[in-house]
């Protein structure tokens, strides 16, 4: 039995989600995702302002006037989430965990999908493969995929980003929409991006926390890697220890970028702070003026 309070979270996210999906997304995500092609609709008469290409001449000599092809948009696709649960999920400096963030994100983009009549498909993963979840039409099946989010408790704490995108290839054979939501704690996935990316649409939610980039001076502070346990005491009111910490991890976002850039994978940046519409936004509109 799944408990009240994850069903009063998925209706909760279901409320916020649809008046975003409604009034903001269906349309940019509409625009961006179009299909796979176009099928033969109908023929009908040839009227004004009609592309001349698209005249049937075999109708058009059979009944004595023009007549043209009429083709509709093959509008199904798959979205496939693949979202990360591993233990760096569970911190957040401001109001919100990046985990509980990715949910929020994934809720969007799945109510946007099941708004165009597209099916989803949720893959957890943590360092190994949580949860798979076959890609399905319908707001009953988007609502079982935010209970699996939100009611999941993880088995592995660490992250295996090359065993997610595998297993990705794995289960879906066909060209899917992939959003791979994490915070990227993981290194040596670069090969496995790279064949996912040519495989099918795959587009980086980068999930952060300026206190992950960041160190106040606080003096003396414990830290712990929340995947491997491992502690280390670090004075935080050293200035250079905080260059050194700040250089570190801008060196590890360059080379994460850089990687990403070379896959043909699209990255939003997501932080845990700040609201999360502005940067998928902007992501549809860049990608619409792309095409």
């Amino acid at each position: 039995m799944i408990p009240r309070e994850i069903l009063k979270q998925v209706r909760r996210i279901e409320i916020s989600t649809r008046g975003l999906v409604n009034e903001v997304f269906s349309g940019e995500y509409h625009s961006v995702f179009k299909g796979r092609g176009m099928n033969f609709a109908e023929v009908r008469e040839y009227q004004y302002g009609d592309d001349i290409r698209s005249i049937d001449w075999n109708v058009t000599a059979r009944n004595g006037s023009p007549f043209v092809k009429i083709f509709e948009e093959e509008r199904e696709l798959t979205v496939m989430l693949v979202v990360d649960v591993s233990a760096s999920g569970d911190f957040g400096s401001r109001e919100r965990l990046k985990g509980e963030v990715a949910v929020e994100i994934c809720a969007l983009l799945a109510f946007s999908a099941i708004k165009n009549n597209d099916k989803v498909g949720l893959i957890i993963f943590s360092d190994r493969i949580e949860k798979f979840v076959p890609p399905r039409k319908g707001r009953r099946h988007v609502l079982r995929v935010l209970r699996e989010l939100l009611y999941h408790r993880p088995e592995g704490r660490g992250t295996d980003i090359t065993g997610a995108l595998e297993y990705l290839t794995h289960v879906q054979r066909k060209k899917a929409v992939t959003f791979l939501v994490s915070d990227f704690r993981d290194e040596g996935f670069d090969k496995a991006l790279a064949v996912a990316g040519r495989r099918h649409d795959l587009i980086a939610v980068r999930l952060g926390d300026v206190r992950e980039r960041e160190l106040p001076p606080m003096g003396y502070l414990e830290l712990e890697d929340p995947e491997t346990g491992e502690r280390i005491v670090v004075n935080t009111s050293d200035p250079e220890f905080r260059m050194a910490f700040a250089a570190r991890v801008a060196n590890e976002r360059s080379d994460l970028d850089r990687a990403m850039r070379k896959s043909k994978v699209d990255v939003i940046d997501i932080e845990t702070g700040q609201p999360y519409v502005r940067p998928l936004m902007r992501f549809f509109q860049e990608r619409a003026r792309r095409q």
